[in-house]
């Protein structure tokens, strides 16, 4: 019962965190001055409009990263839960690649936020994947 209500409340968060990231992510599609913290801070102020399909596509996967999540700890989604299981550790594969990419980034703005970020998301989808 605790570890139901742990990963529960990891889903949770994982979720909650998916969405203010998705909103910077829709931000950034949407030409929103904050290119040096993302994608390496290779574009100063706006994204190109070729390149606002990437913060789009991360969009989309954090919607199904967060269904998957919640699907694996019970909290939606009945015809995800039965194949969330090896799901759900892809996310954390995910996110693990997410830490490398965000430490090693040359961009200093783009690791101080992001790195914390993306490892708490690692953390909690990695006590929900261990459920």
């Amino acid at each position: 019962m605790v570890f139901e209500v742990m990963a529960q409340t990891a889903a949770l968060l994982f979720a909650l965190i998916s969405a203010g990231v998705g909103a910077f992510q829709m931000a950034l599609t949407l030409g929103a001055p904050l290119g040096e913290f993302t994608l390496g801070g290779r574009w100063r102020g706006r994204l190109p409009l070729r390149v606002r399909l990437i913060p789009m596509v991360s969009v989309l996967l954090l919607g199904i990263f967060s269904a998957v999540i919640l699907a694996r700890a019970g909290l939606g989604l009945p015809a995800v839960q039965e194949h969330s299981r090896p799901l759900a550790w892809v996310v954390v594969g995910y996110f693990v690649l997410g830490c490398i990419a965000n430490a090693i980034t040359p961009s200093k703005r783009e690791r101080m936020l992001w790195l914390p970020v993306v490892l708490v998301m690692l953390l909690l989808s990695l006590t929900v994947a261990s459920s």
